[in-house]
Order: structure tokens, then C-alpha cells, then sequence
């Protein structure tokens, strides 16, 4: 079997822009590099893909204001230096990256994690909790912040999710429902169903369950964009690593452990034949 690595990407940058080591104008940058290097060697996978995000056009059709409650800034020049790291990724890096215009990372993740997991073993790589719903015994979940692999939980994480609400994507759940009945009635069926004869609890339960269960993306798989192959030029990422100053990361001992994390991907990415 062969280590499939799927990194949900904007939540390693993000995580990268609110964690590590402040270095002033590239944090960011600095902080996603030094902090892939260790989770490539961890895993050690033949194969790697960054899933990027792509416009949720189901979920904002069967409710606008999905995600509205987010706020975003960009005083630390944050986006500027998420392209940086999308595009040295993509250029550089023995690394897939891929999207869906009109879907989730999510979605995308969920798609190729099924794709993947009958000949060989799945990690992916989030501290996004949605991505309990794919675990099984060929895929698992590493939350990067927490440093551990999360349990698929007894109850049907969905329907659970579904009632208890999601505050982060703007998901309203039932008044009442918090972790603890919500785990409850997931895993009774009877008192699940006494509680739905309130007037509309139904109709609600169905819609948030559509909006959090990831979208099967099978129809869906020719419109995935593949970036286009990296080239293996370890030279022009130092130099800017060098200009941007990143000077514990390109001294002698720790650029070589730096590059030689990346050989397994790269010998692999050329042998392996995508189909998507």
C-alpha cells in the first residue's frame, strides 16, 4: 500500500499565520516552509496533494449566508504572502495542488480520500473536525495543532454536527442542543425521532445535514484543476529563502535535512499516473 498525503492547504497557512515564529513581513511564508518539512517527514508519503478552496455554490444556494459571519483582514499582508506560498508550492514543491472552482476543500479532500483509500492509506492533514466523517480503517485524521490523530466517534458525527450546529460556518443548530444531547439523541434513535416532531425540526435537521456531509464530487471529477507539475529546482527557493532572510532554515545542516525530506515525493510524483 502507498501514503496518500492530503494537506487541506488554507488551513495550513492559516494555522501558519497565527502560529510560529514572527518574522516580521514573511512570517507566514517562514512559518508554513518550516512547519511543512517535519509533517513530510512524519509522514514520509509517496504521494502529497494541497487541496485549495473553491467557491461553496451548494451550500450559498441552500443558505446565503454561510460562512457570512467570517471576518478577514489583511493588515499583515497576508495575501500576498498566501500566493507566495501557493505559488512557490506549485512551482517548486513535489507536491499535487488542485481545486474545484464550486467546491469546498472539503469536498475535493473527501473525493480523493475515497478515491484513494482502497489500495492504499490516506492521511489527511487538517484540524478541520468535518473530516471525521472520512475515517475509517484506510484513512485517518491528524489534527496539526493538536499533534494527534483524532477518532472516528461511535456516534454519526453528521447528524450530530447537524443538530448541535456549527458557529464557525454560520450553521444554526436546535435551541438547547448542545454536545451532550446532541450525542444522545445520534445514538437513539427512538428519542431522535420524538424530538423532530416539533414543527419544523425536521425540514431544519435535513437541511443542515445536506449543507455539513460532504458533497460527492464523482460527476464532478473532470472539473477538479490540477496545477501544473513542479520542477525540481532547490536553487531559486533557497535564494529566496536567502532574501527573505530565512537564515536558520538555509544554513548547511538544515538545508540539506530540508531537501532530502522532499526525495521520496519526488521520485514518486513522475512514476505515479494522476487520474482524475
Amino acid at each position: 500500500m502507498k501514503k496518500i498525503l492530503l494537506i487541506d492547504g488554507y488551513n495550513l497557512i492559516y494555522r501558519a499565520r497565527y502560529s510560529g515564529m514572527n518574522r516580521g513581513e514573511h512570517s507566514t511564508i517562514y512559518n508554513y516552509f518550516r512547519g511543512l518539512r517535519p509533517i513530510v517527514e512524519k509522514f514520509n508519503p509517496d504521494l502529497a496533494f494541497m487541496i485549495l478552496e473553491g467557491r461553496p455554490v451548494k451550500r450559498l444556494e441552500m443558505h446565503p449566508e454561510y460562512k457570512g459571519q467570517r471576518q478577514y483582514h489583511n493588515k499583515d499582508d497576508f495575501e500576498r504572502q498566501k500566493l507566495e506560498i501557493i505559488d512557490m508550492s506549485n512551482k517548486y514543491f513535489p507536491i499535487q495542488i488542485l481545486r474545484h472552482e464550486n467546491y469546498e476543500c472539503d469536498d475535493v479532500i473527501g473525493y480523493l480520500a475515497e478515491k484513494y483509500k482502497a489500495e492504499n492509506k490516506v492521511t489527511i492533514l487538517s484540524s478541520d473536525t468535518d473530516f471525521i466523517q472520512c475515517i475509517d480503517e484506510n484513512v485517518e485524521l491528524y489534527n496539526p495543532v493538536s499533534k494527534k490523530f483524532l477518532e472516528k466517534p461511535k456516534y454519526d458525527y453528521v447528524l450530530y454536527k447537524s443538530l448541535r450546529g456549527d458557529n464557525s460556518d454560520n450553521i444554526d443548530g436546535f435551541k438547547g442542543i448542545g454536545d451532550k444531547r446532541a450525542q444522545k439523541l445520534s445514538l437513539n434513535p427512538d428519542k431522535l425521532s420524538e424530538f423532530l416532531i416539533s414543527e419544523g425540526y425536521k425540514e431544519k435537521l435535513d437541511k443542515n445535514m445536506k449543507m455539513i456531509k460532504l458533497h460527492d464530487l464523482t460527476e464532478e471529477k473532470d472539473n477538479i484543476i490540477y496545477f501544473n507539475k513542479p520542477s525540481r529546482n532547490w536553487d531559486i527557493v533557497k535564494d529566496k529563502f536567502n532574501e527573505y532572510r530565512f537564515s536558520s532554515m538555509i544554513n548547511e545542516k538544515s538545508w540539506n535535512k530540508f531537501t532530502n525530506t522532499f526525495e521520496n515525493l519526488w521520485r514518486n510524483l513522475w512514476q505515479i499516473i494522476i487520474t482524475c
